[in-house]
């Protein structure tokens, strides 16, 4: 049960909340349409399972059953490698560089004062770039805030896979504002 009274309780996770304060959800699903759809040297589906890792470091449920969706849909091993990341990166079947950022992205999440020069010198020494790096670093620092905003006010978290398909597949289809719910509310 939400912590405050929402006005779209029939939206979860993260939508409910962003209904409420539309004004602030456009930036913010603006935000995410960069950081997770924009052109890239790191796929969507790989961006999209520094989500769903950094959701589950900072043990937000909702966070991590959508993102680990969208990653799963875009990335060849499907919810296996997500759940394998999720539980241990160290040993999933990734190739080194992607290990290397997700190390950095699970610092991040921890604390910035975390990420230390020797993680970023081994993603660096693994062949990331220094725009990699960043958009790791602040996709993972964005979701932490993600997280704690989604945890903070005890928004609703389906069990119901459907949802999370049904979702999966309206973003496949469309951009992070328009899946908001929220695009019409702030133009």
């Amino acid at each position: 049960m939400p912590r405050i009274k929402l006005d779209d309780t029939d939206k979860p996770g993260i939508a409910g909340l962003l209904a409420y304060r539309p004004e602030a959800a456009g930036p913010l699903l603006d935000l995410t349409e960069v950081l997770l759809r924009d052109e890239n040297t790191l796929s969507r589906g790989e961006r999209e399972l520094v989500v769903a890792l950094v959701s589950e470091r900072n043990g937000c449920r909702w966070t991590r059953r959508i993102h680990g969706s969208f990653a799963a849909a875009q990335l060849a091993g499907g919810a296996r490698l997500v759940d394998e990341v999720c539980v241990d990166f160290d040993h999933a079947p990734i190739p080194e560089k992607l290990r290397a950022l997700l190390r950095l992205a699970e610092a991040v999440a921890l604390s910035g004062k975390a990420v230390t020069d020797e993680v970023v010198d081994r993603a660096r020494d693994l062949g990331a770039t220094d725009r990699e790096i960043h958009d790791v670093v602040l996709i993972a620092a964005t979701f932490s805030m993600f997280n704690r905003y989604v945890t903070g006010l005890a928004a609703a978290v389906p069990d119901d896979p459907e949802v999370y398909r049904q979702l999966t597949e309206r973003l496949l289809a469309t951009s992070y504002p328009v899946l908001g719910g929220v695009r019409a509310a702030v133009e």
